[in-house]
């Protein structure tokens, strides 16, 4: 007989709720550690099992923390403003203040279905009034300081979605969320100054415990470059009225060997320096350059593609004269949309200098035998012919020709990011509205403090409107209003924010959910702060991460919190992948309806191809938790989400590896229980190990430990397996060696540990009992342990764990103890036994 999960799990989880087993509060004596799961935004379509991957392994390492005396803050919450809670109201029909709540109950019961220890006392929703309230109180701040502003700027306008979306939504040239085109256009827009915190962001990376490759994507992104600005004159012969440009340059040594100078095709000169012969080829390429997005334009592999405009230019510092082209790989959102081309040193101006025949001029000589003609040569040596330069090595004349620049008028240093301000409003309705209001002279003012929350106002109609006007416009009587300082008629901000808003500084709310007069209590966030492991999806690397720093760098500057970094450590989970089955028409099938035939796939009839891919409901291969946890349970479920593999590592979700673990699990009941389900007093021993079992266990549990420090979840649970394997066969052991069984398994699997713990005779939950701790000298007594694969008729059933060295006798006396073996030997008849003593055991058996 094996444990009901039906019956316990729930058993569990209404005591857990009832006694508010997780909560925690601040000013413990205990070491404290924060640990927090990127909350979700809750979706019309609820979880699916690849969803609590990341939180299993947070729950995991919360309850362990707690056994090991840790003070533990694990909040859960919402993301519920912004497009997607939108876009699902609109497809439902149903007004997205009721949906969204419908979508967060259906999101805490399944979540709370699998048992995680959250401290549900701190549970929020970005759509809460008083979350409302100190989100607008924040951007209040950032007003005051200068950091939001409003602007005309080119926007990324989503005609799909109706609003403007910012530069880290958009990827090759579509809505990063529902791949819809993203066209530009010039609108006035609300914008925050993330760029006056660009160095900071960049240097504070460095005392990050976090992936290489998120740290690499934030420098990315924010690009820092340090150069000079230098200004070229267009030769303008026959015109009085005088041209230039600007480019800018992280290598001003080589001003003398620029040969030519290339323009973005949307520059603002291109038109008016274009001559009458080129003007039909260069509005051409224009034409065709706006077709392709900035990751297309600028991709190194490309052939490189161009037009002269007809026109040239001065080299300031040797007066030559430098035709100068269009070229869709120079961008007019970086830089100044224009370029010097230095071809015998940078590998993309040589590839263009060679296509269409420009002049190559090596101006720092190679420190080895070179064809410049052949590659641009990119190291180190001395300048030559570069005039008052030649001699002087890279940083020398670096620094000799801006001082050149300055003196003479035609450049300075600067230094240049890649990172733009923030844009920040958006033409929708469901999000946090802007505290400002309009007056009627055409300034604008911040509302009161006291004047908070501002919430969006019941409109019916809420859709987006084609012309870009936002929705809450519509709301007439909301709009006019009073401007409470001077009592005047004024306008609302119609403009909302973006969902990010919500998401910049949710953790520090759940350390103070319930405080009215403050954003969160100095001496909670102090002792709580900062988190000390985020766990989450890299697809955040350049939008909500660097956007949470941002804020709170803010807050750190007006004291609001004590540390210049929210999150000190964090950790990106892989994502579960699931089989899907498609036709030679394309059409996806339910893997329901898939059968096996040899080696080919069908269904329906039809022949179909198997393929790994991402969960989505247009491929129908989503895999529903709420079914797994009927058909196995939810510690099955836990225990295969760990057991798939390394937690960072991409996977497939496979039902056959649930049943697995649910057979483990079902051994696990047996180290207590027998088949009444009752406590097996006959098994268990009020004696002391012997001494192979004491090494054992304390190694599991030197293993286990060190496991879950690491977050190598998938070999904890093979540790625990293997003890299994060890205590199984005996037909007794002592209850002490049950009893850290049961702690060590408790965080992995919380329910059947905890219904364990209650049959061994405890009254309080294990959620706080101690730890075990090894004793290393005991471990000197344990025999290491080798897998002995079985087979039944030739295939692979099963692995049983023994010592090694055994005979062929002992071998086959410790498999036929083991309950899988017995198990699949039941009803057969066994004509042979083969076993291969240190290799295997197989049975040959007959039904």
């Amino acid at each position: 007989m094996s444990y009901n999960p039906q019956v316990i799990e729930p058993k569990w989880q209404k005591y857990w709720d009832d006694n508010d087993t997780f909560r925690v509060d601040a000013g413990s004596s205990k070491p404290k550690i924060y640990i927090l799961d990127m909350f979700p935004y809750p979706s019309g379509a609820g979880l699916h099992v690849g969803h609590p991957e990341g939180y299993t392994a947070t729950d995991i390492l919360c309850r362990y923390k707690r056994m090991s005396g840790f003070a533990v803050l694990h909040p859960m919450g919402w993301d519920a403003f912004g497009l997607p809670a939108e876009r699902y109201a609109m497809r439902t029909g149903v007004h997205p203040s009721i949906t969204t709540q419908q979508n967060i109950d259906t999101f805490r019961r399944q979540i709370k279905s699998l048992g995680f220890s959250y401290d549900w006392s701190r549970e929020l929703a970005t759509t809460d009034p008083d979350y409302v309230r100190w989100t607008q109180w924040i951007f209040l701040q950032l007003y005051k300081l200068g950091l939001a502003y409003q602007a005309e700027v080119a926007v990324n306008w989503c005609p799909a979605q109706n609003t403007v979306l910012a530069n880290e939504e958009v990827k090759d040239g579509r809505y990063v969320e529902t791949g819809d085109p993203v066209e530009r256009r010039l609108l006035r827009q609300w914008m925050l100054k993330i760029t006056a915190y660009a160095d900071r962001l960049l240097e504070d990376l460095e005392e990050l415990d976090w992936p290489e490759g998120i740290k690499a994507m934030q420098r990315y992104w924010i690009g820092r470059s340090e150069g000079a600005d230098v200004k070229f004159q267009v030769d303008t012969a026959g015109t009085s009225e005088p041209l230039s440009f600007t480019i800018f340059t992280t290598r001003p040594d080589t001003l003398f060997g620029a040969t030519y100078c290339v323009l973005a095709p949307e520059h603002e000169l291109v038109s008016a320096i274009t001559t009458p012969d080129q003007r039909e080829a260069v509005q051409a390429y224009r034409s065709q350059a706006a077709q392709l997005s900035d990751l297309q334009r600028t991709e190194l592999a490309k052939t490189k593609t161009g037009v002269f405009t007809g026109a040239y230019a001065t080299n300031p510092v040797n007066r030559e004269r430098i035709p100068i082209w269009i070229a869709d790989y120079v961008l007019l959102s970086y830089g100044t949309g224009a370029v010097m081309a230095v071809p015998a040193h940078d590998e993309r101006d040589h590839e263009f200098a060679r296509e269409f025949n420009l002049p190559i001029i090596a101006v720092i000589e190679p420190t080895r035998p070179f064809d410049i003609v052949q590659a641009a040569y990119s190291g180190d040596g001395v300048a030559v012919n570069s005039g008052f330069l030649n001699g002087l090595s890279v940083a020398g004349a670096k620094e000799r020709m801006l001082q050149w620049l300055e003196q003479h008028g035609v450049g300075k240093p600067r230094v240049q990011y890649r990172l733009r301000d923030w844009l920040f409003s958006r033409q929708r309705y469901w999000g946090e509205p802007i505290p400002v209001l309009h007056r009627r002279d055409g300034t604008i003012v911040a509302l009161p403090e006291d004047a908070l929350p501002v919430l969006p106002p019941p409109l019916e109609d809420y859709r987006p409107t084609e012309s870009g006007e936002p929705p809450l416009a519509r709301a007439v009587e909301w709009v006019n209003t009073i401007d409470p300082t001077t009592g005047e008629p004024a306008m609302r901000e119609t403009n909302t924010m973006p969902q990010w808003a919500g998401s910049c500084w949710y953790y520090l709310r759940y350390i103070d959910p319930n405080n009215a007069e403050a954003l969160i209590d100095p001496e909670k966030e102090r002792y709580w702060m900062p988190v000390d492991l985020y766990v989450g999806g890299a697809e955040h690397a350049v939008l909500h991460l660097l956007y949470a720093r941002f804020w709170h760098k803010v807050l750190y500057d007006i004291g609001v919190v004590s540390s210049k970094e929210p999150f000190k450590r964090l950790f990106n989970q892989g994502m579960i992948l699931a089989f899907s089955y498609r036709d030679a028409q394309g059409k996806y099938y339910e893997p329901e309806t898939v059968v096996q035939e040899d080696d080919e796939f069908i269904a329906d009839g039809v022949p179909v191809v198997q393929q790994i891919e991402k969960m989505s409901k247009s491929l129908l291969n989503v895999v529903n938790p709420d079914d797994m946890i009927r058909d196995f349970g939810a510690d099955s479920v836990r225990l295969y989400e760990m057991f798939m593999g390394p937690l960072d590592a991409t996977k497939p979700w496979q039902i056959s590896g649930v049943a697995g673990v649910r057979r483990f699990l079902n051994r696990s009941w047996r180290v207590i229980c027998n088949d009444a389900d009752e406590l097996d007093e006959q098994r268990l021993t009020a004696d002391e190990p012997d001494p192979t079992l004491v090494g054992i266990l304390h190694k599991t549990i030197i293993r286990v430990t060190d496991d879950f420090e690491n977050m190598r979840f998938n070999t904890a649970i093979a540790r625990l397996m293997e003890l299994v394997n060890v205590i199984t066969p005996r037909p007794a052991y002592p209850r002490s060696v049950a009893e850290t069984f049961v702690l060590l398994l408790a965080p992995l699997a919380p329910h059947i540990a905890e219904e364990m713990w209650a049959k061994l005779g405890h009254a309080a939950t294990l959620a706080y009992e101690p730890w075990p701790v090894a004793n290393p000298e005991l471990v000197k007594g344990a025999i290491e342990q080798q897998e002995y694969p079985v087979q039944i008729n030739g295939k692979l059933r099963t692995r049983v764990f023994a010592a090694p060295q055994l005979d062929q006798d002992e071998l086959l006396a410790v498999v036929k103890t083991d309950p899988d073996v017995q198990r699949f030997l039941a009803k057969t008849t066994i004509v042979k036994e083969i076993v291969v003593p240190g290799r295997l055991v197989n049975f040959v058996v007959r039904t």
